[in-house]
This record gives structure tokens, C-alpha cells and sequence, in this order.
């Protein structure tokens, strides 16, 4: 499969935003027998609204444990992380689970929708977990599924949509809650070339829009599509700076 192309014409940096993340001498340990794995070795970076970052790495890089860190679905075995503020380095799990939910809409490589359920209630199950009323649940849910080029496709379920039409289905339910940032695992990973140009084309308009992009990727021709890369290798940060 080809990769998406990132486009060729020369493209804006819109003027950073307020701090969202702070990551300063982050570890993560892993025990695996009598082995101790070394994922993170002191990482630190900031990453403010407005920004459209990529954080790239081979396998074992460590890029993966960033990630977890970031969308607060773990935390360091040692360093500060600091989220809006808030120091999301040594909270409990139901407290991360709200910082998730509230703050980060997640996009997946495998798209992870619900089955039986078509799109409009995919989108809407973040404004449950948050106990936003069903009217206003399905007002938002219909915006965002509108916003993403869905409005005809609300009530079919996941069976009945290609492939590109699921990644945008999960764009929407990421974007539904309003999030200080949108964290991406590789989501053109299980498209076609064609599609995934689609799909990262609605990941600029999104940045255009103002919102806060973080994409994890092992591609770099879809890295390039954001206007800052990180690289990651043993661990560490091994650059940091603007996408050509």
C-alpha cells in the first residue's frame, strides 16, 4: 500500500495556544521476569493548543508508551506530567478515566466502534459516560457526524460503511466532547492508499479549524502532514521540530 502524501504546496503554522501538556523527565519501567525494560528515559516536551503534532518512532522506540502517557491511559514510574494544569502524573484510575473522557478524543487504528449500534449512538457514548442529556447528546452527536461528511450515514451501522466512513465515524465520537486535544494511532493503518489520503486530509481540515492534533505514526509521509514532528528512539527524544 501507498501511503498518504502529505501536500506538496507550502502550508500555514497557525500561532500556538495556551499549554496543554508538560512532560518533564518522564520514565516508564517495565518489569518482564527478571528483566527491567527501559520504555521512556527521561522525556521531556510541551506540546500547547493550536498544534499539530506527530510523534514518529520504529517499533520498540518507545513511541507507543509515549502515547499511553499522553492520553493518560498509564502513567510514569517517574517525572512530572501536567495536563491543562492539572498533575496527571500521580492520579487514580477513576480520576484518569474522567481526564480521558472529558479531555482527549481518542482515534484508533482499528476504528473500535460498537457493532450493533450505527453511528449516531458511536458518536454520542462519550456525552453518556460525561451524563450530557439525550437531547442535547444527539444534537451534538448529528453536529459532529455532520462535520466529518456522515450527516446521510447516522443510523448505519458499522457493517454497513467502507472503511474510511468508520476512521470518520471515530473522528466524530473523538471530536463530540469538545477535547483539549485529539491523540491518533496510526489511523490510516487499516485503509487503503486512496482513503487514507482522505482521511488525513480531514485531519488538516480539523487543525485548520483550531484544534489540537497529536498523531502517532511509523509512516513518515503521514507525519509530515502535521506541522511539528517528534522522533523517538530507545526511549528518548531524538528530535524535535518543525515538519518540512
Amino acid at each position: 500500500m501507498t501511503p498518504p502524501q502529505a501536500p506538496a504546496e507550502a502550508r500555514p503554522v497557525r500561532a500556538v495556544g495556551p499549554l496543554v501538556i508538560s512532560i518533564e523527565g518522564v520514565t516508564k519501567l517495565y518489569k518482564m521476569g527478571d528483566e527491567v525494560i527501559h520504555a521512556l528515559r527521561g522525556v521531556s516536551l510541551d506540546i500547547h493548543r493550536n498544534e499539530y503534532v506527530a510523534i514518529m518512532g520504529p517499533s520498540g522506540s518507545g513511541k507507543s508508551t509515549l502515547m499511553n502517557m499522553l492520553g493518560c491511559l498509564d502513567t510514569p514510574t517517574s517525572g512530572k506530567y501536567e495536563f491543562n494544569g492539572q498533575n496527571v502524573a500521580t492520579m487514580a484510575d477513576d480520576d484518569l478515566a474522567d481526564i480521558r473522557n472529558r479531555e482527549i478524543g481518542f482515534v484508533f487504528q482499528t476504528f473500535n466502534l460498537l457493532a450493533r449500534s450505527d453511528s449516531l449512538k458511536n458518536v454520542e457514548l462519550p456525552l453518556i459516560y460525561a451524563g450530557i442529556a439525550p437531547h442535547e447528546r444527539h444534537r451534538r452527536a448529528t453536529e459532529a457526524l455532520e462535520s466529518v461528511g456522515l450527516g446521510e450515514r447516522i443510523h448505519h451501522k458499522p457493517n454497513e460503511l467502507s472503511g474510511g466512513q468508520r476512521q470518520r465515524v471515530a473522528v466524530a465520537r473523538a471530536l463530540v466532547n469538545r477535547p483539549s486535544i485529539i491523540l491518533a494511532d496510526e489511523p490510516t493503518g487499516n485503509l487503503d492508499s486512496k482513503t487514507g489520503v482522505e482521511i488525513m486530509a480531514l485531519f488538516d481540515d480539523l487543525y485548520e479549524q483550531g484544534n489540537t492534533i497529536i498523531v502517532v505514526t511509523h509512516e513518515e509521509s503521514i507525519a509530515r502532514h502535521a506541522r511539528r514532528i517528534i522522533r523517538i528512539h530507545d526511549g528518548l527524544i531524538a528530535s524535535d521540530g518543525p515538519a518540512d
